[in-house]
């Protein structure tokens, strides 16, 4: 029987109750600079957004975990590897949408994954400007906070939806035009018309739509390790289904689709 994250404490040395924390914590502190008319907009090597938000919550996450667990190894966006000598592996988007950031809309993400030995153990989708919160822990199921209060409001059980027709689905991505970065235009158009509706709801939280059971169906044509290592078991834990495209379940395949498990061969057959 699966446990709700309040017993998560002594599990892992401790290291799945701090990867809540310490995901509320970078949450938290990229809120001092959301819809601030002082934000500096950098772009990185490939034109994408970044800001002083960003890094500075990436360096917070780095921080914590490095003052409790020393030896293990995080891999984030906006800094190199830190390598460690443990097994464990933490894995941070400090803002998962940061196009949307900069435009002051509040669904953007923190992220935050833990692996051992390359798997995942756990993951984290904290939406901070909302309150909304999903936290996963292999074989504890995937548990949903609504409200700002996140430290005192109880979980509750996070499920996917049961749909198994796509025609009533609700089929969510994060940009359209990344289709067509990858010559995809065809498997967009294709979910599209299938779907009951398609809406932009996207980066981690369209994921946390998913596991939630308000959306159906979430594409990435184009990812990596940082945006989707805390999805895959928030959404497997749910009861859904993670792979990338070519159906092998993974958060390191370079695209990625999350759904409720019953629509996911029916996904993977147009993205194909």
């Amino acid at each position: 029987m699966s446990q709700n994250p309040d017993s998560w404490t002594e599990a892992h040395d401790g290291r799945l109750s701090a990867m809540i924390d310490v995901a509320v914590a970078a949450g938290h502190h990229t809120l001092k600079y959301f819809r601030s008319d002082s934000l500096v907009i950098d772009a990185k090597s490939d034109e994408s957004p970044v800001t002083v938000a960003d890094r500075e919550a990436e360096q917070l996450v780095r921080k914590l975990i490095q003052q409790r667990f020393a030896s293990d190894t995080v891999q984030g966006e906006e800094f190199a590897e830190q390598a460690g000598t443990s097994r464990y592996r933490w894995v941070v988007d400090p803002i998962d949408g940061t196009k949307s950031f900069v435009c002051g809309v509040p669904l953007y993400s923190t992220l935050l994954a833990l692996e051992w030995d390359g798997k995942p153990l756990g993951g984290v989708i904290f939406i901070p400007a909302t309150g909304e919160i999903i936290v996963a822990a292999v074989g504890q199921g995937s548990w949903f906070k609504d409200d700002h209060a996140v430290e005192s409001s109880p979980w509750k059980k996070a499920a996917v939806s049961t749909k198994s027709d796509i025609a009533e689905a609700v089929f969510v991505v994060s940009q359209v035009d990344s289709f067509d970065q990858r010559g995809a235009q065809s498997a967009y158009k294709d979910l599209e018309k299938a779907a009951w509706l398609t809406r932009s709801w996207g980066d981690g939280y369209g994921y946390l739509m998913v596991a939630t059971g308000r959306a159906d169906i979430m594409v990435d044509p184009e990812c990596n390790a940082w945006d989707v290592a805390a999805i895959l078991p928030v959404v497997v834990e749910a009861g859904g289904k993670f792979t990338d495209w070519k159906g092998i379940e993974t958060c390191r395949g370079g695209d990625g689709v999350g759904t409720n498990g019953r629509l996911h061969d029916a996904a993977l057959k147009m993205l194909r």
